[in-house]
């Protein structure tokens, strides 16, 4: 693991990898692919960011730690999730899942009711879970996947890894680093607000939804930073993703679809330190809001662009989630055929929004640390499709099912939502370890506005 994470932060910093303890049994989480590797080199590459911004501040971080357990554990958080005592109710939608087509696989993402009509619409049936399986049957997975995307909807036909490297979108991505950096324009040094924690007095601003985004800021917040996540009243939300991902946020809402919202979020950005989107490529930019709009508006801000299947190629503004990247990607076939099953069968954890989170994490807290030592306006592109990609490259192992106790992993906390049970967080920081000030709050329920550091 300590090859894999020492070539994540090449790619990050340029830089040799710093010591750092980096170990445990990969088989803490099953199938074929090497999750628990890229789960421990994401999770120790973002601590390795913060110790590197906690060494700007002259405070040694030590050396820096992550076990395999605890960042298996961290990779499904939302599983371990608990209210009370109780599960968070069930993210996915009755129409959501695999269904057969006449000559293969494919997946319908509805846990959004616009994604489900865009469903019903492009198949011409009622919301029932019995006549969209029958529709889809009588057709080609290509027919199913084209008819849902072009209504607006988000749906994968599931691909073999081969069809995918083939595939112009697959062969967009197949070069592209797992975590771009690069300076888009000029402003001086960063001065940092005196602090014992890496991300002490940094302002983060969050436009993001399910799940990399959110993690991204998630981890942040740990390290000092002061989270706002800005959504919108009207928009659907998942709560068990909700509550897990807001661990040390604030939550406001801004309605982006009026001049009044943008006048708002263009306050926020103006005296934000960082800003992680996850909208798709150029939505943004359609309201104003573009990277080179962005550095203009705020010279030294840090931007973290996070989409579901890269900045080019021809799906470059396709919508897409974890899952549909999975079945697209050639992952969830290759799994079927390790396991002998009929169906897909998906990685053992949302292991591409979570790395994607964790790795953005990382790179907003480099571009940081050149900020103060270079200065500058910088971006971070991250995708699903290109931490798929990443993983992909890192190889195979056993196919191991066995039992893991995460319990000593867990704490409970006092939420807005009740008595919350979560994962502690992962990464062993000495100099200044990692913690939320507070657990998740209600969406929407502070003001849109930077509180002083």
């Amino acid at each position: 693991m300590e090859d894999v994470l020492a070539g994540v932060w090449q790619t990050l910093t340029g830089d040799a990898l710093p010591a750092a303890g980096v170990g445990g049994d990969e088989n803490v989480l099953p199938g074929p692919f090497r999750v628990a590797a890229a789960a421990t080199s994401s999770v120790a590459a973002a601590t390795l960011a913060a110790a590197e911004m906690l060494k700007l501040r002259g405070i040694e971080p030590g050396v820096v730690g992550v076990d395999a357990r605890h960042a298996a554990a961290a990779f499904r958080s939302e599983r371990h999730l608990r209210v009370d005592g109780e599960p968070a109710p069930d993210p996915w939608g009755p129409l959501s899942g695999d269904y057969r087509a006449g000559d293969g696989w494919v997946k319908l993402h509805c846990n959004y009711r616009r994604h489900e009509a865009a469903v019903c619409w492009a198949l011409g049936v009622p919301a029932s879970r019995e006549s969209v399986a029958k529709t889809v049957a009588a057709k080609t997975a290509a027919e199913v996947e084209s008819a849902v995307v072009a209504a607006g909807g988000a749906a994968a036909l599931m691909r073999s890894r081969e069809d995918w490297l083939a595939h112009p979108q697959g062969e967009a991505v197949a070069d592209l680093p797992v975590a771009e950096l690069r300076r888009i324009g000029d402003a001086p040094k960063r001065l940092l607000y005196d602090s014992d924690r890496p991300l002490g007095g940094v302002r983060v601003l969050e436009l993001t939804h399910v799940l990399a985004g959110p993690v991204a800021g998630r981890v942040l917040a740990a390290h000092g930073a002061n989270v706002v996540h800005v959504g919108a009243a009207h928009l659907p939300r998942i709560p068990v993703l909700t509550m897990d991902t807001g661990q040390g946020k604030r939550s406001s809402f801004v309605a982006l679809d009026t001049e009044g919202g943008r006048a708002r979020l263009k306050k926020l950005v103006s005296r934000a330190d960082v800003l992680v989107q996850s909208f798709r490529p150029g939505a943004l930019a359609r309201i104003g809001f573009g990277p080179e709009q962005l550095a203009e508006l705020r010279p030294g801000l840090v931007i973290a662009d996070l989409s579901a299947y890269g900045w080019q190629g021809p799906w470059a503004r396709r919508r897409g989630f974890d899952s549909l990247v999975q079945l697209s990607s050639g992952i969830a076939e290759e799994g079927a055929r390790v396991a002998g099953a009929d169906g897909p069968v998906p990685l053992p954890a949302q292991a591409l929004d979570h790395a994607t989170g964790w790795l953005a994490a990382a790179a907003v807290m480099t571009a940081l640390r050149r900020t103060v030592t270079e200065g500058g306006t910088w971006q971070a592109r991250l995708s699903l499709a290109g931490t798929g990609r990443w993983l992909d490259s890192l190889g195979r192992k056993e196919s191991v099912t066995s039992e893991v106790d995460f319990s000593d992993l867990l704490e409970d906390v006092d939420s807005d939502f009740g008595r919350m049970t979560r994962v502690k967080m992962a990464g062993v920081l000495p100099g200044a370890p990692p913690h939320w000030d507070h657990a998740s709050h209600r969406p929407g329920a502070d003001t849109a506005m930077w509180h002083l550091p």
